[in-house]
């Protein structure tokens, strides 16, 4: 890959535009035919992993983790720290939620297992506490031609070093040479398979609630030694792969992570958006014609479409597909953190798939309702404050207007509901529905998650005399050591052992 880009001349990059347009011609062609797959509520998973050892740091060791896991669904992610688990897809009905968590406890329990022989162990956060600027450098990029090839668009793009400047409770500033620090970041994405008709219902919802989703499970309170947003993922992933120097900032230009700015219609809109708006980072052209395959009665894989889709970075995207020679979209939801604990990440999957089908159902959307501003304000509002969050929201009933309500009531007396509604719909078992969005309800009552919980028990271990250093990593070995038994984060004791 690394040879197929270094050797591109102006030509090439021409053709492979051409054929950006043409595949988003021919995804056009498709719509406008109705060849996509039919509805079969399909649902995937996937959680990007940690790698620490017992002391609570990061171990560099996933290729030989994943030589002693030997298991396709592990894969490497972009730090040598990182692994990534893959679910296979299951149709969203029945005791799904339940199966999918055996079947997360059995991966990641076995993984974990296979970790510990080798020194290390499987960690689900959305940033682990004790990783150091040290660590997130090129030379601990994963040893894969794919990531040192990002890494070198990514960097030759920007023409100068990445500054990451946060402030939350504290301020961390400073500049990185590669786009290793994106390698803190652990997240789970939610895919859902959907219709062409139904994909802009399924989008705007997701996008309308994505700073619930955050509010209820933020789970990144720390990196690089300081405390800064709840969720501080977003701005990390921002300031991490932005390929636009400050003058271009200054212009507007859009960054490749990107909340967007605008309810859609059509999934058209989207790939149509990352055409006009994102330079290719990755310019390597298949041998195939997409509008040739077509025109002949095929299904084009769109190959250049979807791999520049890939290096857009937003929080809800558009995803194509073809599976046994048929087209499908997904909305992949890429909001969320890792962990804390499999039940923990069932029940944000239960109250996400819920309330987007609720949404998406209503015959006064939310996003009709909701001006787009307010719910990008709102996720970066949550991303801030986590679980104590206020956000804007529709005022109930036909009366119209938008107010302003804290998460956790937002979420106990309406969007619990409708997220019930949501899997009923889904015929999702009852007691499946009960177990896991009593657990988001119970967030709700404790004002406990993933981010609250790690940064009570940081001031427990500094009022107990230990220094910040030492404080981080008693909290990483705590969280690893709860997470292990399983019980969900709301249920665990604060502070050191």
């Amino acid at each position: 890959m690394g040879d197929k880009v270094e050797g591109c001349d102006l030509h090439d990059r021409h053709m492979y535009r051409r054929k950006l347009h043409d595949c988003l011609e021919g995804l056009g062609r498709l719509l406008a035919q109705k060849r996509f797959d039919r509805p079969r509520n399909l649902m995937g998973l996937e959680i990007e992993l940690n790698l620490a050892g017992p002391d609570g740091m990061p171990r560099m060791m996933n290729a030989q983790v994943l030589e002693r896991i030997a298991s396709q669904d592990f894969q490497t992610e972009l730090g040598m720290f990182n692994l990534e688990v893959n679910i296979v897809p299951h149709r969203l009905v029945g005791r799904v939620l339940d199966q999918l968590a055996e079947e997360l406890r059995t991966g990641l329990g076995y993984a974990h297992r296979k970790a510990v022989e080798l020194g290390a162990g499987i960690v689900m956060i959305g940033i682990l506490p004790t990783l150091a600027q040290h660590d997130l450098v090129s030379a601990n990029l994963s040893e894969s031609d794919r990531y040192t090839l990002l890494n070198d668009q990514i960097v030759t793009a920007r023409g100068e070093d990445f500054a990451l400047d946060i402030a939350g409770v504290e301020r961390l500033s400073c500049t990185a040479t590669s786009i290793a620090p994106e390698a803190a970041c652990t997240s789970v994405q939610l895919h859902l398979q959907v219709t062409p008709t139904r994909f802009p219902d399924v989008w705007n919802a997701a996008q309308a609630v994505a700073a619930v989703q955050i509010a209820m499970g933020a789970n990144s309170p720390f990196l690089f030694g300081r405390e800064l947003w709840r969720e501080s993922r977003p701005p990390l992933f921002l300031q991490a792969t932005d390929t636009r120097p400050p003058e271009l900032q200054a212009q507007g230009v859009r960054p490749r992570t990107w909340f967007g700015e605008r309810w859609v219609t059509s999934p058209y809109e989207l790939f149509e958006e990352n055409l006009r708006y994102f330079p290719a980072l990755l310019p390597i052209c298949d041998e195939e014609e997409p509008l040739r395959v077509i025109e002949a009665g095929g299904v084009p894989k769109l190959h250049e479409l979807a791999l520049h889709n890939g290096t857009v970075y937003r929080w809800n995207r558009p995803v194509y597909g073809v599976v046994d020679g048929v087209p499908h979209l997904r909305v992949e939801n890429r909001v969320l953190p890792a962990g804390p604990t499999v039940t923990d990440v069932i029940a944000n999957a239960a109250f996400y798939y819920g309330l987007v089908r609720a949404l998406a159902d209503e015959s006064r959307p939310v996003w009709h309702r909701l001006p787009f501003a307010a719910a990008a304000e709102n996720f970066d509002l949550a991303c801030r404050h986590g679980i104590d969050a206020e956000l804007r929201w529709p005022r109930p009933g036909r009366g119209g207007g938008v107010t302003t309500v804290p998460a956790v009531k937002l979420v106990r007396d309406e969007l619990l509901p409708l997220a019930a509604a949501g899997l009923d719909a889904w015929n999702v078992e009852s007691a499946d529905r009960d177990l896991y969005l009593g657990v988001i309800e119970e967030r709700c009552r404790r004002r406990i998650n993933g981010a609250s919980w790690q940064t009570e028990c940081y001031y427990r271990a500094l009022e107990a005399g230990l220094e910040r250093e030492a404080a981080l990593a008693a909290v990483t070995r705590r969280y690893c050591a709860l997470a292990q038994e399983g019980e969900p984060v709301h249920t665990w004791p604060a502070g050191p052992p």
